[in-house]
């Protein structure tokens, strides 16, 4: 059975007032694709029951009314949206450099650029105006130099509620390497089966690295479950490396496989702080 599919976008062109010139290129691009002529289809075999799913795909398409998904979506975002600022210490000046010049100058900028968005004001994207006024907004930063009073006073302001969050403890850090669908054991598993090696963890292996990170973050800086990386990295390189030469095989980290590969570096600090 031969199926013409389209690969012409179904959207059209849209209002272009209080878009970048980006944007009017992107709704360009659409406006040629849907005009007569300009369609690009081709021709392919394909089996009756993907024929049909195919074809259900496309008149599914057809009952969806991308403006009114379009409205909603403005709609519950100003409603119901919320607003995560991630690492708002960058900004803020340092302790005693205020009524200075050069990058404290740029990071009040900064401030003074996110205020009106924080305090409620309209604000122009592909969608169309988006009202902030009633957006949820939580920010977050580590302030291991400067702290949450280096910020302006109308920021602060805005930002009323302040939550100090404890260090992550080895418990938390063996539940991240378990629990989420993408860990980073899920990924260097599926990483070397693309090489033929079969690669699994103990339970002691777990708990083993886990300290090994905790134990890394409190001698030299705490930087959190970002140190499984750099801790899962240096245990696995040397197999990540000759993966494929290795050829189809079970390979099993253990507790004592992770000690071994780890603790001499650990135990160094001048060597932990630029390795782990």
């Amino acid at each position: 059975m031969e199926v013409e599919t389209s690969e012409s976008s179904p959207t059209f062109m849209r209002n272009f007032s209080g878009q970048g010139m980006e944007e009017i290129g992107v709704n360009l691009q659409d406006l040629f694709k849907n005009m007569p002529g300009m369609k690009n289809t081709r021709k392919r075999r394909v089996r009756v029951p993907e024929a049909l799913q195919m074809l259900r795909a496309e008149e599914a398409q057809k009952l969806v009314d991308p403006d009114r998904v379009q409205r909603e979506a403005v709609v519950r975002a100003e409603s119901s949206g919320i607003v995560f600022i991630d690492e708002i210490d960058k900004i803020a000046s340092r302790e005693g450099g205020k009524g200075g010049g050069g990058p404290d100058v740029s990071r009040e900028g900064v401030q003074r650029d996110i205020l009106p968005i924080v305090e409620g004001s309209s604000v122009n994207t592909k969608y169309g105006q988006v009202k902030t006024d009633h957006m949820l907004f939580i920010a977050a930063g580590a302030f291991h130099v400067s702290k949450p009073s280096d910020l302006i006073p109308e920021l602060q302001g805005r930002f009323p509620i302040r939550v100090e969050l404890e260090a992550l403890s080895g418990e938390d850090l063996v539940r991240i390497l378990r629990e989420p669908k993408n860990s980073l054991l899920r990924q260097y598993t599926a990483l070397l089966a693309t090489e033929g090696v079969r690669l699994s963890f103990t339970d002691d292996a777990v708990s083993e690295l886990a300290r090994i990170a905790q134990q890394a973050n409190d001698r030299t800086q705490n930087i959190g479950a970002r140190r499984l990386h750099t801790v899962l990295e240096r245990l696995l390189d040397d197999v990540s490396f000759t993966a494929s030469e290795l050829g189809p095989r079970d390979f099993q980290v253990d507790g004592a496989y992770v000690r071994e590969r780890l603790s001499a570096i650990v135990q160094d600090e001048d060597l932990s702080r630029y390795i782990l």
